[in-house]
């Protein structure tokens, strides 16, 4: 399954270009954890439910997300698809750098591209790993390829996914 972005959802979003690490720590308490577990589960969760499940009133629960909203701690709300009924293929791609390739120069390369799920920079061999959704096999070699012929990469290795879950998107209760 992946996740598609609810363009309606702009406000306070941290802009795309800049980095995570950047970010700064937004202290949350119990009840804050509580709301965002519930959103994880389910973001369109009306207030009412959410303030019951946190016992609290809707007006201050409603204050919480927006606060949440805007510090950035919730950067917008999704719809889960199942890609499998879709048609299409999830591939992690392992990606080896060239020794002059900053992962910012990829990682703004990447961004570009539709099929790009996930971009992680990670410690050790490879130097980034990405998730890429694609229709087929064939549209997998063809996005492969593209990064390869990018000229800061020095070597890939892909991995086909057969079958996945992620926690708290099993929303059919299976």
């Amino acid at each position: 399954m992946f996740r598609v972005r609810r363009p309606a959802v702009h406000h306070a979003f941290m802009p795309k270009h800049e980095s995570r690490m950047a970010r700064r720590t937004v202290h949350l308490d119990e009840v804050d954890r509580q709301l965002l577990d519930l959103l994880r589960k389910d973001a369109r969760a009306p207030v009412n439910q959410l303030a019951r499940a946190v016992r609290l009133s809707p007006a201050p629960v409603s204050r919480r997300i927006a606060r949440l909203e805007q510090e950035g701690v919730i950067r917008g709300y999704v719809t889960v698809v199942d890609d499998r009924a879709a048609g299409d293929v999830h591939a992690f791609v392992e990606i080896r750098l060239t020794g002059e390739t900053e992962t910012g120069e990829l990682e703004e390369w990447l961004r570009r591209m539709d099929e790009v799920e996930n971009f992680f920079t990670v410690a050790g061999d490879p130097d980034v790993l990405v998730r890429l959704r694609v229709h087929d096999v064939d549209h997998l070699q063809r996005v492969v390829n593209s990064i390869r012929r990018t000229g800061k990469v020095t070597g890939t290795k892909t991995m086909i996914v057969m079958y996945d879950w992620t926690r708290g998107e099993d929303v059919d209760g299976g």
